[in-house]
C-alpha cells in the first residue's frame, strides 16, 4: 500500500525520536496498525514476517517521502544502519496534527511511541514476537528471555 506523506502527518510527532533505528520505526507502525486500526480508520501498511519480525518496505518509502518534504532526517551510522529523526518542521507539523486528534487516540499513539523508543533492538523484537508469534516465522533473530 502506498502511503503518501500527507496521509500520515498525524503520526509524525510520535513515530521517531532522534537516533531511532529502522527497526523502531517498523515496529511502531506495526503496533499502530494492529492496535489502533479502527481508531485510525484503516491499516496504513501491509506487514509481513521477515528477518526481524513485521516488515513493510512502504514504511521506508513513507519516511523517505517525509525526508524529501523536509520533515524527517535520515542518517547512517558507521555500520550503515539508518537512524531517523524529525526536523523542526516535521516536529511542528506532528504536534499540530496531534493537537487536532481525539485525545484518547493521541494518548494511545503517544503510549506506544514512548514504549517503542525505550526498547533496545533485542527487547523490542522479542516483545513483538511474544505478542505476535506469527511474525517470527521467517526470523533470524534469537529472542531475549521474557
Amino acid at each position: 500500500m502506498v502511503v503518501a506523506a500527507e496521509q500520515y502527518h498525524h503520526l509524525r510527532d510520535c513515530p521517531i525520536s532522534p537516533g531511532q533505528l529502522s527497526v523502531h520505526a517498523q515496529k511502531l507502525f506495526f503496533l499502530l496498525d494492529e492496535r489502533l486500526r479502527d481508531a485510525l480508520g484503516r491499516k496504513y501498511f501491509d506487514f509481513r514476517p521477515y528477518d526481524y519480525g513485521p516488515f513493510d518496505s512502504e514504511v521506508y518509502d513513507s519516511l523517505a517521502s517525509l525526508r524529501e518534504s523536509g520533515d524527517v532526517q535520515i542518517d547512517r551510522d558507521y555500520r550503515g544502519l539508518r537512524h531517523y529523526s524529525l526536523t523542526e518542521s516535521g516536529l511542528a507539523k506532528g504536534r499540530a496534527d496531534l493537537e487536532n486528534m481525539d485525545p484518547g487516540l493521541r494518548s494511545q499513539i503517544s503510549k506506544y511511541a514512548d514504549w517503542v523508543r525505550k526498547q533496545s533492538f533485542a527487547s523490542l523484537v522479542s516483545a513483538i514476537y511474544r505478542e505476535y508469534p506469527d511474525m517470527r516465522v521467517n526470523s533470524v533473530f534469537r529472542e531475549e528471555p521474557a
